[in-house]
């Protein structure tokens, strides 16, 4: 099956989803106040589209999970290389990481609230949080596996500490690390919903919570369904910077 063709047929399933979905309530199977129909929830983003509130919540919700994934995201990433590179401070980081890694973060949200009232910065950090450790995680398990033969060969090639890293370790490496930041994006968006509930005055999870307390199933419903298609833009962005960085390996090939 060529690349154009598989990119279609993934959508084989989600439309089909739609026209039973669809049909099961035109037919009255599934009554509009349990699970409203699709052409509902399609009316219910349009409208909101068109009085602003839709556009504004989503550059809202957007902008919150990019702030907090570039930070956990970045302090994973280092600690992951530190870690990884060196036993010293793998010996003196990685165990306290690991006992906190098993503390569900959602866990945190009173010590949040404690900390950070219920401000922006609660949000954020919740966050950050919750992408930390699978990024953390994936970066230190792919430089410690990456092959120590390929290590040992740029040695003997004279190759510098630096030019090791850049050119053997780190993409060694990439695999795991982009494993760990397609994990990350998906707890960033579970942890958004919650961390959306903190007294927020705007974003998705608001808009659900208001909607929730006037019974409007159908906007409820257009909440879930927008972080379904955010959560599905990440990640095929993510694949498509994986297949860029990791072009020259048999298993990212074009047509592999």
């Amino acid at each position: 099956m060529s690349g154009a063709a598989r990119r279609w047929a993934i959508w084989i399933g989600p439309l089909v989803l739609l026209v039973l979905w669809q049909g099961a309530s035109s037919f009255g199977a599934i009554p509009a106040r349990i699970l409203p129909a699709p052409i509902a929830v399609l009316q219910a983003g349009l409208r909101l589209t068109l009085s602003g509130s839709l556009p504004h919540d989503i550059a809202v919700s957007s902008a919150r999970a990019l702030v907090g994934l570039v930070i956990g995201g970045s302090v994973g990433f280092a600690l992951g290389l530190l870690t990884g590179v060196s036993r010293l401070a793998q010996a003196l980081l990685d165990p306290s990481l690991q006992m906190i890694r098993n503390i569900p973060h959602l866990a945190l949200l009173p010590l949040v609230i404690i900390w950070f009232g219920v401000e922006e910065s609660a949000r954020i950090f919740l966050v950050a949080l919750g992408v930390f450790f699978p990024i953390y995680l994936n970066t230190y398990h792919g430089i410690r596996t990456v092959d120590p033969q390929l290590i040992e060969m740029g040695r003997v090639y004279g190759m510098s500490r630096w030019d090791l890293f850049g050119k053997i370790i780190l993409p060694g490496a990439l695999a795991s690390i982009f494993v760990g930041l397609r994990f990350a994006l998906g707890i960033m968006w579970l942890t958004l919903i919650v961390a959306e509930t903190l007294a927020a005055s705007s974003g998705i999870g608001h808009m659900a919570i208001q909607a929730r307390e006037f019974v409007q199933t159908d906007v409820v419903m257009l909440s879930i369904v927008i972080y379904a298609l955010l959560g599905k833009l990440a990640d095929s962005a993510t694949r498509l910077l994986e297949e860029h960085w990791l072009a020259w390996s048999p298993a990212y090939a074009k047509g592999g």
